[in-house]
């Protein structure tokens, strides 16, 4: 993986060479909680001169470039992020943007980091070249904080069907309402038992046995039918979490 990191970094520097690029790693892997088979790899490259077409074309494609010269490398696929100039950045404003998620690429015109993200960034971004530009970007306000969670509540309550990822992200939003910071999706569900937060303790201890295993685990069939009975254990954490809401 750090040789991904690496090579990955090299060639978003090289493209970028004339724009001064700062490029961070945050989120599973700076939070020591990467998972293969399960994570992605957060990374964040601002630069100062706003990035033109061709480097724009040459980039929105880059993880699909260094995965077909590396056939064998699973982790190519798993960057995320975006890619803008730093103004743009920390004032939300309209850019030249190369954006990667999970359901694929685009050239776009902006990019803000949600709360969560923004708080991993500042507190455990690890630099991988350039400037450290964290201490000009603010840290989120307790009522983004609290709203950003409570958009997150509403999706859980539409969407959260099966699936032990929603079990995680519900324990993590708990966290951080009563702590204002972030914690790793394992050390989140481990805090959930402990608190005694888990309507069900068996199920979120069977949601990290597989989070551990992911590779072994995630993709056979029978922990997949698993998961698609989780509805209601969904349903029943985001009733605790619905409450702590109130609290907030």
């Amino acid at each position: 993986m750090e040789q991904s990191i690496k090579l990955m970094k090299d060639r978003i520097v090289s493209i970028l060479s004339d724009n001064n690029p700062s490029v961070f790693l945050f989120g599973s892997v700076v939070l020591g909680d990467f998972k293969l088979g399960w994570s992605d790899i957060d990374i964040i490259c601002l630069v100062d001169k706003a990035i033109q077409d061709k480097q724009a074309n040459e980039l929105v494609n880059l993880r699909q470039t260094l995965k077909a010269e590396h056939e064998k490398n699973p982790y190519f696929r798993l960057f995320e992020g975006g890619m803008l100039t730093l103004d743009a950045f920390l004032h939300n404003a309209e850019d030249t943007v190369v954006y990667w998620g999970t359901s694929g690429q685009r050239i776009t015109n902006r990019y803000e980091l949600c709360p969560f993200s923004k708080i991993e960034l500042i507190g455990n971004g690890r630099r991988l070249c350039g400037n450290d530009f964290r201490h000009l970007v603010s840290l989120p306000q307790r009522a983004e904080i609290v709203e950003a969670i409570r958009n997150h509540y509403e999706t859980i309550r539409q969407h959260g069907k099966s699936g032990g990822g929603w079990l995680l992200d519900i324990a993590r939003c708990l966290y951080t309402l009563r702590t204002n910071k972030i914690i790793a999706k394992t050390k989140a569900g481990e805090w959930a038992i402990g608190e005694n937060l888990c309507p069900d303790t068996s199920v979120m201890r069977r949601v990290l046995e597989i989070r551990n295993n992911p590779l072994k685990l995630k993709n056979s069939k029978e922990v997949k039918r698993w998961e698609d009975t989780l509805g209601l254990h969904i349903q029943n954490f985001a009733d605790v979490l619905e409450k702590e809401m109130y609290l907030a």
